[in-house]
């Protein structure tokens, strides 16, 4: 091949989108894409609206490297919103205002809708009403009519990446600008900017106007600590997605939740348990690295994680995981749907809609009857004791806010009930705070009998499994008694070293068995997801809660040792006192720049030691 014909295949391949290979943050190519990008910017990163411009542009040649063709996409969402804020701002009176923010929100909400759930709801459909709708790209048929032949496919839509956090990005400044807690920004490519910068385009985290505009306008500064620290943070990054999650999840994650039946239970909990690790050194490997290229360019990003599995309690492991989301939720959900003031329409639409829905496609009398008692409890409450009706309206609102944010993770009703039992998690530990260990006790140990007497008499793995949790929580509960017996005061006292090791490990071993659910619905063709996935936890419930032959369990931790080692060091380093970590993080920053070019390349001669044969993406690009 000649130079020039070498030079073409370069250019090619450089400038043409391959669905096979999008561009990763793991990828030498990106590296060697940011390098480019980074060189030209340090040319006019002092020319503010150049600077701006050029990101613009950058951002949006990412995408279409990311995303092909969803790249018109991206556009419309930054067109429309750029122009409905200003729209919303000539509006002179509350109402007119309103009505603009409404039409805008909705146009949003049903771009996110068609791409992400139009599987979901079509499936939705035909189960309650025993259709046979399939989906129909729209968009798909309308590039053949131009094309002038059957170039796309219009049986199948695909999902845009990226495409839930640029939604909600707009979502949030077109509400934000009618609140007026933002002014809509004047100039289009400094919009285009904001809604599509490329290091937390595709996974996050989500950023507010409010944070990231002002930013825009600031002259360019970097320190060397401030370096130093970007530095680390991708490190941090890469470590966290090659070493940990990548290895983790290639060498006994995937192959168990592939075929859960071809392993044992202890492997099924192992892989359990190693997936809590591995999506989490995912995502915040993925944000560790987003705010490192940020911050080189001088642009700071919202903190996405705060150690989430030191939480005691699922309250505040979600205080601590995702965090841009879980604010958002709060503010442009939990909040309009009443808070902890009252109840709104929204909030008996929901609950409602997602407990009727619920019974339909369960098919059960059963569920049916269980779900019309639960009704018949919370509404003779609400009725009858009004005292009692801000905290049921708090609770529903708190639990309608889980729902949706289960849903915004993925359009399979696994996420739904991932949401859910993440949501009921919350409200029962709300009553458990505020009982004495007396009632404590005696409410597990009726639970502990309850689900002994259906091992006998409705034997099944997941009482099994359930029986195991509840005589743990016993145990603890039957140990906080008998240390409130003997020193009284203790209950009012802060918890000591003990108490919360217990908090921790109970509420990180509740969201590992959430996360089956989680886990099952990612990964899937939206056309068997639902299917799939509830078969996949089903079969491992299974496992899990069968028989063990535990003469077998040692040869299995050898078998898989490697992965296990890295489980017990990540969650070790993450159990590390947040001052031990802040120090470390300084003293890298600090580092002489020999010192840091020396452990960059140490590191990375590291972490390619773990590099699987095919780069793994992103867990939350499918969000």
């Amino acid at each position: 091949m000649t130079v020039w014909g070498i030079i073409q295949d370069f250019l090619v391949s450089l400038f043409s989108f391959d669905q096979a290979h999008p561009l990763l943050f793991t990828q030498f190519y990106f590296w060697a894409f940011f390098a480019l990008v980074f060189a030209f910017f340090s040319l006019f990163h002092s020319k503010i609206l150049l600077r701006n411009a050029y990101l613009f542009a950058v951002s949006l040649f990412f995408y279409y490297k990311t995303s092909g063709l969803f790249l018109i996409l991206l556009l419309f969402v930054v067109i429309y919103n750029f122009f409905a804020a200003k729209w919303l701002h000539t509006r002179k009176t509350d109402q007119a205002k309103k009505a603009v923010m409404i039409l805008s929100v909705a146009v949003d909400l049903s771009t996110l809708i068609y791409f992400k759930y139009a599987y979901f709801l079509t499936d939705l459909v035909n189960n309650l009403f025993g259709t046979s709708f399939a989906v129909y790209d729209v968009f798909a048929a309308l590039g053949n009519i131009m094309a002038g032949s059957e170039v796309f496919r219009v049986d199948s839509i695909f999902l845009p990446v990226g495409i839930s956090f640029f939604t909600f990005q707009a979502i949030s400044y077109i509400v934000d600008a009618r609140r007026g807690r933002i002014s809509p920004v004047g100039n289009f490519l400094d919009f285009g900017f904001y809604l599509s910068f490329f290091p937390q385009l595709v996974a996050g985290p989500i950023v507010r106007a409010s944070e990231f505009i002002p930013q825009l306008h600031k002259p360019y500064n970097l320190s060397r600590r401030w370096f130093g620290m970007a530095i680390f943070w991708i490190m941090n990054g890469m470590v966290k997605k090659l070493v940990l999650s990548d290895y983790i999840a290639v060498n006994l994650c995937d192959r168990v939740f592939e075929n859960p039946l071809m392993y044992s239970g202890f492997e099924n909990l192992s892989a359990l348990f190693c997936y809590s690790l591995q999506v989490y050194a995912d995502f915040s490997g993925y944000t560790d690295i987003a705010t490192g290229v940020a911050m080189l360019m001088g642009f700071y990003l919202p903190k996405n994680f705060n150690s989430p599995y030191k939480a005691k309690n699922a309250g505040a492991f979600w205080k601590r995981w995702h965090m841009t989301l879980s604010n958002w939720l709060k503010d442009y959900v939990y909040i309009p749907l009443g808070g902890n003031r009252n109840a709104t329409p929204g909030t008996w639409i929901c609950i409602v809609g997602f407990a009727l829905v619920a019974v339909f496609l369960s098919g059960s009398i059963w569920v049916g009857f269980a779900a019309l008692l639960i009704f018949a409890v919370v509404g003779g409450f609400y009725l009858f004791k009004p005292d009692a009706r801000k905290k049921i309206t708090t609770n529903i609102n708190s639990l309608n806010t889980m729902l949706l944010g289960g849903l915004w993770h993925g359009a399979s009703w696994n996420f739904v009930i991932w949401g859910g039992l993440n949501g009921i998690g919350m409200i029962i530990y709300k009553f458990w705070k505020k009982w004495n260990p007396v009632s404590r006790y005696a409410v597990i140990s009726a639970v502990v009998l309850g689900l002994w007497l259906l091992r006998i008499y409705a034997p099944a793995p997941v009482w099994n499994l359930f029986f195991v949790w509840a005589l743990i929580t016993w145990f603890g509960a039957g140990i906080a008694l008998i240390a409130n017996h003997f020193h009284p005061k203790a209950a009012d006292a802060p918890d000591g070293p003990v108490a919360t090791a217990w908090a921790v490990f109970q509420t990180f071993v509740f969201i590992t068995f959430t996360r089956l659910f989680f886990r099952s619905g990612s990964n899937l063709d939206p056309a068997e997801a639902n299917e799939t996935a509830w078969n996949t936890a089903r079969n491992m419930v299974h496992q899990i809660g069968s028989s063990w032959d535990l003469s077998l369990i040692p040869d299995m931790v050898v078998q898989h040792a490697p992965v296990l080692i890295l489980f017990v060091l990540g969650m070790i380093i993450h159990w590390l006192p947040e001052r031990f970590k802040r120090r470390y993080r300084i003293a890298f920053a600090r580092l002489p720049l020999v010192l840091m070019v020396l452990a960059v390349f140490a590191i990375i001669v590291f972490f390619y030691q773990f590099i699987t044969a095919d780069l793994q993406s992103f867990i939350y690009f499918q969000f």
